[in-house]
């Protein structure tokens, strides 16, 4: 399958503003199923922009602006090859049969971040530890639990909401999802880490599609023997093919597609204008 995505991203200030260095985290996580044969990435003609890899081995562009700008561009072409893959395509190892995983020494030391529980969170039975169960029967019922009982609301700006006042509210976006359903893996012991990218929903109905012109965010669990392993509680399913991860992390903050601020001695009026194309070519 051959995708084309265009992406961009204007913040536009009341008036001129001196920048921070801003990470751009859009570009694909590539492996034997993603092949990129295309990068266009273009930002304001003043910036400076250098090529790094994160703590989460992200690709990640830095860009540096040395004069005060006004409008702030972000824009990316890209042209994908994708391989179709089977999400269940995995063996397990016997220490991940059930749920929770049994982590060796060496993997639990260095997942420790990922199996680290937040603050107290009330679950759902349906959501709540419980005796070992199966673990791919249990993943795949925590991730349409979550599906099928949250209403999804669209929500570009502002800060995910903390798990608790997502099962509080009943609703959320992607963004407020995600840090839940990583709660509750953690919960049920197993390491997990969140995930955003590009997904293509040419195949469902208008009404059904929940990532279509914007990134989306989902979450990735780490199982003995099959590794990591995407999960969308958005849409109640395993990520196969049609998802294209562009950053992992641990928090909100490492996945943001695009991280920066500006200086002012006062509050400066903003805007954000984002638009998301996902075609299959």
């Amino acid at each position: 399958m051959r995708l084309s995505i265009r992406y961009e991203a204007v913040y536009s200030y009341a008036e001129p503003v001196s920048l921070s260095p801003h990470l751009a985290r859009i570009f694909p996580r590539t492996d034997l199923f993603v092949r990129v044969g295309k990068t266009d990435f273009t930002t304001d003609p003043s910036g400076d922009v250098q090529w790094r890899r994160d703590l989460f081995d992200n690709l990640i562009a830095y860009c540096f602006f040395p004069e005060p700008v006004q409008d702030l561009p972000f824009r990316l072409e890209l042209d994908l090859d994708v391989r179709e893959r089977n999400p269940f395509h995995f063996l397990l190892d016997s220490r991940g049969l059930q749920i929770p995983c049994e982590y060796s020494d060496h993997e639990r030391k260095l997942l420790a971040a990922f199996l680290e529980r937040g603050p107290s969170l009330a679950l759902p039975a349906p959501l709540a530890p419980d005796a070992p169960r199966p673990t791919v029967e249990t993943l795949v019922s925590l991730t349409r639990w979550i599906h099928e009982n949250l209403e999804y609301e669209r929500r570009d700006e502002g800060e995910p909401f903390p798990p608790a006042e997502t099962l509080r509210r009943g609703m959320g976006s992607c963004r407020d999802f995600g840090p839940l359903f990583a709660e509750v893996l953690r919960q049920n012991g197993v390491a997990a880490r969140l995930a955003s990218g590009f997904v293509w929903e040419g195949g469902k109905a208008p009404g059904e599609r929940r990532a279509e012109s914007a990134l989306h965010a989902w979450v990735e669990a780490f199982l003995p023997g099959a590794g990591w392993i995407g999960l969308d509680p958005t849409n109640g399913v395993f990520c196969d093919h049609h998802f294209v991860t562009t950053a992992v992390g641990l928090n909100h903050e490492d996945i943001s597609p695009v991280a920066g601020t500006y200086y002012g001695k006062k509050p400066i009026a903003s805007t954000l204008a984002a638009e998301l194309e996902v075609q299959k070519a």
